[in-house]
Formats: C-alpha cells, structure tokens, sequence
C-alpha cells in the first residue's frame, strides 16, 4: 500500500539520533551564550541607572551653572567607558560562542557523517533491490502477456507446417472433400 516500509530501519534512526545530539548541543550553546548576553546587557543596564541615578543626584545638588555643566562632563566619562567595556565583553561572547559551536560541530561532525554514510548506503542498496524487484515483476508481466500469443503463433505455424508437408487437412478442407466425394456415390450408384 506505500511505496516505503512502515518499519523504520536502524540505519535512519541511528542518524537521526546522531542529528538530534547535534542540534541539541548547539541549541544548548546557543542558550548559554544568549543568557550570558543576556546577563551582561542587564549588567550594563544596571550600571549606566546607577551612574544617571547619580548625575542626577548632583544636578540637584548643583548651585550654578559651571557645577552643572562640570557634573554632566564628569558622568559623561564613565559612561562611555562602560559602554566600551560592554561592547568588548560582547566581542569576547561572541568569539566565544563561536568556538563552542565549532567544537560542538567538530566533535559530532564525525559520527554524523558515519551515520549518514550508513544511511547512503542503506537507501542505494534497498533502492536497487526495489529496482531489481520492479524489473522483475516487469518482466513477469512481459512473459504473461505474451503468453497467449506465443501458443497462438505456435499453433499457427505447426498448422501452416502441416499444409505445406501434405498432412492431414484440417477438418474445415476435409468436409467439402467428403460432400463432394459423398455426392458422386451416389451419382455413380445410380448409374452401376
């Protein structure tokens, strides 16, 4: 009824394990790296609050303008410091991450090109015999079919052999023979 067996051979789960340890340690990694971005851009959130908590705190307690203008010089500073550091450490988590991933594809790459292979060669190998089965049922049907009509031409070509060596005739040649023959006793029993 379906053109693929029903049961699933161990060659496709065997990759299909193989796949999903792959992905699922990359899905792990990638995780651990979107949480630790994640951690950092709160980290970095949490400070740059601190220092606008703070330049806020000495606006207000600023007199003049030349205090108010130095407190915003002052914080101005420190902030892009952090945003710096930010931006480096984010450097450093991706080169990170991109080299987990690339120890996580190396280290399954191997088993799941042998489980692929095995897979290759299993889908060849039952392919070719669904092939070789195909062609001979083909074949088979080929034969059945022509059956029939190689009796029909035997039988032709023994009868028309049989004509031409003066056998028998056939019975259809024989019936007007005899009516003719039958006919002329009877003419000549009447005349002896």
């Amino acid at each position: 009824m379906y053109p693929f067996p029903q049961a699933v051979s161990p060659a496709i789960k065997s990759h299909l394990d193989a796949q999903a340890t792959y992905l699922n340690d990359v899905a792990r990694s990638m995780f651990h790296s979107f949480q630790q971005v994640c951690d950092l851009n709160i980290q970095l959130m949490q400070a740059m609050l601190e220092e606008s908590a703070q330049a806020g705190r000495q606006l207000l307690a600023a007199d003049g303008q030349t205090e108010v203008l130095g407190a915003a010089a002052s914080r101005a500073q420190p902030a892009t410091d952090k945003l710096r550091a930010w931006q480096q450490h984010l450097s450093r988590l991706a080169a990170d991450t991109q080299v987990e991933l690339a120890r996580v594809t190396e280290q399954h790459a191997q088993n799941t090109a042998r489980t692929a292979r095995a897979l290759a060669d299993e889908v060849a190998r039952t392919t070719s015999e669904q092939a070789e089965r195909g062609v001979r049922t083909q074949q088979e049907t080929m034969r059945r079919v022509a059956e029939p009509f190689a009796h029909a031409a035997e039988a032709s070509a023994a009868q028309a052999a049989h004509i031409r060596t003066g056998g028998p005739q056939p019975m259809q040649s024989a019936a007007p023979q005899g009516a003719s023959q039958g006919g002329a006793q009877p003419a000549n029993a009447q005349h002896g």
